[in-house]
């Protein structure tokens, strides 16, 4: 975890803050201890107030065109992206169910931990914390495209429609498994996905069927 520290450059006070920010449900189930939904949930606040004082700051475009800069910016792939920049996934805690750590996982973690350095040492701390590992690459992310927004671009070349079908399969309530359809014209399948979330799912989903149409061309 020191290591950890020196990328973000702080000296915490309350390290069980920062574990259970680490701590995925699967391993919380398994040894009863705290996990990091709760701080995942304040994290996601924390950021968006930071990234929202930034634009304002430093951008003098719109509402609207600020309103997507900041989108770009806090979705799952774009926080995954500064989650690997301090290597994040290497101090994550799971269950024995969980071989290696998603995407969404991660990116869950990186909100949880903003909320553990905001509770822990304050906004100030967490404006210094963004300015260190998110903002040298902020530029970066915003050019980012998830999967089911590369398929949709590439369907609409053809002026046709992508809807999705999902549904959870099963899985325990703390960890779910959801399967989903990606569509095209309403009927026909072009690919299928399994997550453990309605997004990781039709993210997977787009990818497949991303795979398939571009090499059909």
């Amino acid at each position: 975890m020191n290591e950890l520290f020196e990328k973000l450059g702080i000296t915490p006070k309350n390290i069980d803050l920062y574990i259970q920010a680490l701590t995925h449900t699967s391993y919380a189930h398994e040894n009863k201890t705290d996990h990091y939904e709760r701080l995942e949930f304040l994290g996601d606040a924390v950021i968006q107030i930071i990234i929202s004082d930034y634009l304002y700051k430093h951008d003098p475009r719109d509402q609207g065109y600020l309103t997507k800069r900041r989108a770009q910016s806090v979705r799952e792939e774009a926080l995954f992206l500064f989650a690997e920049k301090i290597d994040l996934a290497k101090y994550m805690k799971l269950g024995n169910g969980e071989q290696e750590a998603k995407q969404s996982m991660i990116a869950d973690a990186f909100e949880a931990l903003f909320a553990a350095i905001y509770l822990d040492l304050g906004i100030e701390t967490a404006f210094l914390v963004f300015e260190r590992v998110m903002l040298p690459y902020l530029t970066l992310v915003e050019t980012l495209k998830d999967y089911k927004t590369q398929l949709q671009e590439f369907i609409q070349l053809e002026r046709k429609s992508l809807t999705y079908r999902t549904v959870r399969t099963g899985g325990p309530s703390h960890r779910p498994i959801f399967k989903s359809d990606v569509l095209l014209e309403g009927d026909i399948i072009l690919g299928s996905g399994i997550g453990s979330s309605t997004k990781d799912a039709e993210q997977k989903a787009a990818k497949e069927a991303l795979m398939k149409v571009v090499k059909d061309v």
